[in-house]
């Protein structure tokens, strides 16, 4: 079927007639005025998105367009799909460069939503039009570039529109977990937004850097060796397999944290998770302000101000508050971690000393690594220090490592003894 506004392929009758009448194709033409005309319309043969690949000039394309780009515009208005630009890396540098000598851009991937002040949003590619539009508002560079055009995409084409335009480009696994975390519900970023994990409106981190913002990752994590450890509540610890879980990352489902939803299904009300994240959250400002501008600590080392974060203590933590939450008193204890020890709660001049004679040389101590052993031998640490309450010492890090070896022998020899 032709128009005088489109040519659609091999597309439904019912979609040609949806497009027609919302009339989402002649609003795109009228604001950007494409070099190409009528324009070709196309379904994606996976998703049945529908698209055009068009060119149009520098000045329509910055005046009607934005990086801002939210990928649940209805659900989650406040949140962005697309990572943040990296100003500072050389092939940005480069494009910019590139684009103020007239370069030709292609492929920035965008979605037309009529009605919206910049109704370009960009899905990928936003680097390339970072530059587009350094080059036309500071050097009037006004070439003709490549856009890749995407009309009424309901939420899960949006969602594979994101991650096929950001596969495209190095992405980090945080952002494509914060990109499926979005499209499931916002139940957990709201969960870490009261419990003061994220500030009021923050998102989660779409790459890991020191001192930014928790990922998906990590909350998950944190959650689910909450639900583990009390799972383990009543057996006796020394006999019991209490290493913590980290959870897929970069994937669509993830079957640790969708059995821990199905599990708990209350779980965003429980009062002893939530307690449980504020007193996390408050042991990882305690440990940066140890080390930050204010302190009285003379080791200036970023990573001792991170060690909150290790994916291997945070997990470690959780799981044993968990284990502990129907014991108040060493509860208590674990929680009052926060205070103890001189220059950081963690000790983590302390940590790195921690070794056991099976570590590898190359093995830096306690709170680098965040593989199996180093989550079982960090829940066998909070485990004493509950029961203590005393905070880190160096003797109470070589009992911890001593008892994980300990634990892992006498599991290993019931495995055994169970296969005869």
């Amino acid at each position: 079927m032709v128009d005088q506004a489109f040519v659609a392929h091999e597309i439904p009758e019912e979609k040609v007639d949806e497009l027609l009448e919302s009339g989402d194709v002649e609003k795109f033409i009228k604001l950007l005025q494409p070099v190409e005309k009528p324009i070709q319309i196309f379904a994606d043969g996976k998703t049945g998105a529908l698209y055009c690949e068009c060119h149009v000039t520098a000045e329509n394309l910055v005046s009607q367009t934005t990086p801002d780009t939210p990928l649940d515009p209805e659900a989650s208005a406040d949140y962005r799909a697309n990572r943040d630009l990296v100003e500072d890396h050389a092939a940005y540098e480069q494009m910019l460069l590139d684009a103020r000598l007239g370069r030709t851009f292609s492929n920035i991937v965008c979605e037309f939503i009529a009605g919206d002040p910049k109704p370009l949003k960009v899905v990928g590619g936003q680097h390339r039009f970072g530059a587009i539009q350094d080059a036309f508002d500071e050097w009037t560079v006004n070439g003709i570039h490549g856009v890749k055009v995407y009309f009424a995409l309901d939420t899960e084409q949006r969602l594979d529109v994101q991650v096929i335009s950001n596969t495209n480009i190095e992405v980090s696994r945080d952002l494509l977990d914060r990109m499926f975390e979005t499209v499931s519900g916002a139940e957990l970023r709201t969960w870490c937004q009261k419990v003061g994990i994220l500030g009021e409106k923050e998102d989660f981190a779409d790459k890991r850097k020191r001192g930014g913002s928790i990922s998906v990752r990590q909350a998950r994590s944190f959650v689910i060796n909450y639900f583990l450890g009390q799972e383990k509540i009543g057996e006796t610890f020394d006999q019991t397999e209490t290493t913590p879980q980290v959870p897929k990352t970069g994937v669509r489902t993830v079957p640790e944290w969708e059995q821990i939803k199905k599990q708990y299904p209350d779980l965003w009300n429980d009062p002893g998770l939530e307690r449980a994240g504020r007193e996390f959250q408050a042991l990882v400002d305690k440990q940066r302000q140890s080390f930050g501008k204010n302190s009285t600590s003379k080791v200036s080392n970023p990573d001792f101000a991170e060690k909150a974060m290790n994916d291997a203590i945070l997990s470690a933590w959780a799981f044993v508050a968990g284990l502990l939450s129907q014991n108040q008193v060493r509860l208590q204890k674990h929680f009052d971690l926060k205070e103890k020890g001189k220059p950081d709660p963690l000790r983590a001049a302390l940590l790195v000393k921690g070794k056991h004679m099976t570590d590898p040389e190359q093995y830096r101590g306690l709170g680098y690594r965040t593989d199996p052993k180093e989550r079982g031998r960090f829940v066998e640490l909070f485990w004493i220090q509950a029961e203590k309450g005393s905070g880190f010492s160096d003797k109470m890090i070589a009992a911890a490592i001593a008892a994980y070896h300990a634990k892992a022998a006498i599991l290993d020899a019931k495995a055994k003894k169970e296969a005869i």
